[in-house]
């Protein structure tokens, strides 16, 4: 069969990485998952963890810098678009996202590492870390949802037409209207939006994880102007949550912006909270 319009999208994002940059394709119960992997191979282990819909390759702009210093595993995830596949273990729940991402990590060979996530991927970094702490070195969280605050009701409401009726034309409008003024990098809001048209995506949800129970030190990043929910108010929440962590938000920044959009500022606070 041809390539889908998806998978070209895929391969020619893909090509934009830094030329260094490993496939490797990690074998779990679950099916084969995709990780990109670049930085030193004795730098200290980074994984990243997406959007949904926005694959592994979202975090081009962050792991040619992190890559200076850290190994960086940025994953295609389970269950979503993407080169990930579930052919074995059927995904059915939250449980089995954190299982899985146990088997990934054996895979990976990482006892321990440094964890990020964005959106629904800090959702997941918040319940893995919850799940098992003594993995987990730092955890980052880059506008995350359903952790400290739910989703803007109006914000629910523009996605609607894209969960219902997934389409290009369809998400490529959410997208405008939610990162408005942004400019988010225009190869990529190609491949997010034909991501929501690959067939058998499955995105596991759940509840609200127990946030207060994290142990390990905390990095909340939040886009100024993010319209999934309202940033202030998740600032405080986070605050109060977890009064140690490390909690600011990111001028200009949207939801669906970051992390691709001015990336300076969002790399340079990982850096130095990882550092």
């Amino acid at each position: 069969m041809p390539p889908s319009a998806f998978d070209l999208a895929y391969d020619e994002f893909r090509a934009r990485w830094p030329a260094s940059t490993e496939e490797r394709d990690v074998a779990t119960p679950y099916g084969r998952t995709r990780v990109h992997v670049h930085g030193p191979v004795d730098g200290s282990p980074l994984v990243l963890l997406p959007g949904g819909s926005a694959t592994g390759l979202v975090w081009l702009a962050n792991a040619a810098v992190l890559g200076e210093r850290y190994r960086v595993h940025a994953v295609d995830l389970l269950g979503d678009a993407g080169r990930t596949e579930n052919r074995g273990t059927p995904l059915k729940g939250a449980d089995d996202l954190t299982a899985w991402l146990d088997a990934l990590l054996d895979g990976l060979g990482l006892a321990r590492t440094h964890l990020c996530g964005h959106s629904y991927g800090a959702w997941l970094a918040v319940r893995y870390a919850l799940h098992a702490p003594q993995r987990v070195d730092r955890l980052a969280l880059v506008d995350p949802t359903q952790v400290f605050a739910g989703f803007r009701p109006g914000y629910l409401l523009r996605a609607l037409p894209t969960l219902i009726r997934p389409g290009e034309t369809r998400a490529r409008a959410f997208l405008a209207w939610e990162t408005a003024g942004a400019h988010p990098d225009e190869a990529w809001q190609r491949l997010y939006a034909l991501a929501t048209t690959v067939p058998g995506r499955k995105l596991v949800t759940g509840g609200r994880p127990r946030a207060a129970g994290l142990r390990m030190p905390v990095l909340v990043l939040l886009g100024e102007r993010s319209r999934a929910h309202r940033a202030a108010k998740v600032a405080e929440r986070a605050r109060r949550t977890l009064p140690r962590a490390e909690v600011e938000l990111l001028p200009g920044a949207t939801h669906h912006s970051l992390p691709l959009a001015a990336p300076q500022r969002l790399n340079d606070r990982l850096g130095e909270f990882l550092r």
